[in-house]
This record gives C-alpha cells, structure tokens and sequence, in this order.
C-alpha cells in the first residue's frame, strides 16, 4: 500500500506545473501582449499596414468616443486600408509615442491599456493560434 501513495504523490509532482514554470509563462504572455499593442500602434504611427495588419483579430472592431462626437465603429479592415491610404501618421515625433500597460491576463484573453498624447486605447487580445491578437478596442480622445 506504501509503493501505490508513494507511487500517485510522485506521479502528482511531476505533473504538477512549478511556481516558476507558471511565473515564466505568464512573462512571456505579458511581453507577447504589449509586442502586439506596440506593433499596433508603431504600425499606425510609420504607416506599415501590413504591421498593423498583423495584430488585428479577424473581428477586431474600434469604438471612438470624442465628446459630444457621436460613438464611431471601425472595422480592421477599414483601420488596415485607412493606413494603407494615408501612410504615415501625420504626428510631429513628439506625439508619435505611447506608453503600454498589460492590465490582466485570464488564459488566452488580455486587457491593455495604450496611452499616447492624443488619446487612450482600452484594448481586449485573445490568443489565437499561439499569437495574441486584438479582438477590440474602446479609445476615447483626449
């Protein structure tokens, strides 16, 4: 009877995850997450649409709130073509900066927050594929 406990506490442990082996998975999650919000809002900044592109879930949607301005919706593919179009964004360097704050991750969902000099992005990233993706963002314009 003493070899079959010893034998399940065993198998136990060594399927059990260590603290640092969770600690680990969960700062490669932190910096694949705001790689994502960087890559975003550089992709914006530098007009590379193809870099915004990439970090666009295929349903991301974009709620702009801007005072008495009624709340506009945007698609990732009219943000994407919208890029393409423009090219790079039309900011002096000093505006063109931004500070990512990964506020909480549960599994293969995130929250971030972006902040730049003109306005703030609340931002909602599943994981898909591996890759961190945003499914949705709320800015609301400085």
């Amino acid at each position: 009877m003493n070899r079959i406990a010893l034998g399940l506490s065993l198998l136990l442990l060594i399927n059990v995850p260590t603290k640092a082996q969770d600690d680990k998975a969960a700062n490669t999650d932190v910096s694949a997450v705001r790689t994502t919000v960087t890559n975003y809002i550089e992709g914006y900044f530098t007009g590379d649409a193809h870099r915004m592109e990439q970090t666009l879930h295929p349903h991301y949607l974009k709620h702009m709130i801007h005072g008495d301005i009624p709340m506009r919706e945007r698609s990732g593919a009219q943000m994407v073509a919208e890029v393409r179009k423009n090219g790079p964004a039309n900011l002096p360097s000093s505006q063109a900066s931004e500070q990512v704050t990964v506020l909480d991750i549960a599994g293969d969902i995130a929250s971030a927050k972006l902040v730049t000099p003109g306005w703030t992005d609340y931002m909602t990233l599943s994981k898909v594929n591996g890759d961190w993706k945003i499914l949705s963002v709320v800015q609301r314009i400085d």
